[in-house]
């Protein structure tokens, strides 16, 4: 799991680099220019998707790992795949850089607010995190990488242009290769296999949160087909890696970890289906 964990982060760090490497600073906080397009943005990430994530743990009966689990994808934005994943959707790729990078770096405060609310209304597993502890792990992984791509632009650009294509060929190798080891991790681990069996009530509340946090992306997302349909995955997408790095702070991430990772196969599912269906809406 450590390896696993490992990779997690190399791939982000290689993600990220590729978005600083690619996208100017100007581009990368358009979407802060855009006060309207913004709070829409925020409304339907960081309040609507965890209001559901609330609604669904009152409604179904569910373990204390389960519903930490649950807890934290909510409590989590900003995924670092985010725009990896909606290239499927054709998102617009100014757009979902910059709210991607702007999700991460809100998630500093959000986090620990959205942990606190879900704490004192449920019985976690976790304990309360710091948001130092949220604000070096977002730094390091999701900040650094996209300063440093920046700055190989404005201090090198010669040997930005030269590394540009490298980074992200790498870059595309480690999502795939994340792939692989994930699905190589679950046949090789039958506990784990079996830990995924989560129960139908636990299930069920996983598809109703990411078939919910689409459609609030999508209704929010305004009227350009490409914003619409990157919000729609900003709001799938949260951030599995916070998430497992909040759960290993606790020493529980074994009892959150199935749930994180169904919802994971969950909002694949739901990506695959949406991005058909908006690929053929006209713009």
């Amino acid at each position: 799991m450590n390896v696993f964990m490992g990779l997690i982060s190399i791939t982000v760090f290689t993600l990220m680099l590729s978005i600083g490497i690619n996208r100017s600073f100007a581009e990368l906080i358009s979407l802060w220019h855009k006060r309207a397009s913004l709070l829409r943005a925020f409304i339907a990430v960081v309040v609507l998707v965890p209001a559901v994530a609330f609604i669904l743990l009152l409604i179904f009966d569910l373990s204390p790992g389960v519903a930490t689990g649950i807890a934290l994808l909510a409590a989590s934005p900003g995924a670092p795949l985010t725009t990896k994943r909606s290239q499927m959707a054709q998102a617009d790729p100014e757009y979902i850089s910059s709210l991607q990078l702007l999700l991460a770096l809100s998630a500093v405060l959000v986090t620990p607010v959205l942990l606190a609310i879900f704490s004192a209304g449920f019985e976690l597993t976790t304990e309360g995190v710091s948001p130092y502890a949220v604000a070096r792990q977002i730094a390091s992984v999701t900040i650094l990488p996209v300063i440093i791509g920046l700055a190989f632009q404005h201090f090198a650009p010669q040997l930005c242009n030269t590394l540009r294509k490298p980074i992200n060929r790498l870059a595309d190798m480690l999502f795939l290769l994340l792939v692989i080891a994930l699905v190589a991790l679950l046949v090789i681990t039958p506990e784990l296999r079996s830990a995924l069996l989560i129960g139908w009530p636990a299930l069920a509340a996983i598809f109703v949160m990411a078939g919910s946090a689409v459609l609030f992306g999508h209704i929010f997302g305004g009227p350009h087909k490409g914003e619409r349909a990157g919000l729609a995955i900003a709001c799938l997408a949260r951030n599995l890696g916070l998430a497992m790095f909040i759960a290993g702070l606790s020493g529980s991430e074994r009892q959150e970890i199935p749930t994180l990772l169904v919802y994971m196969f969950a909002g694949v599912s739901v990506q695959v289906a949406y991005s058909i269906w908006i690929k053929k809406q006209p713009s």
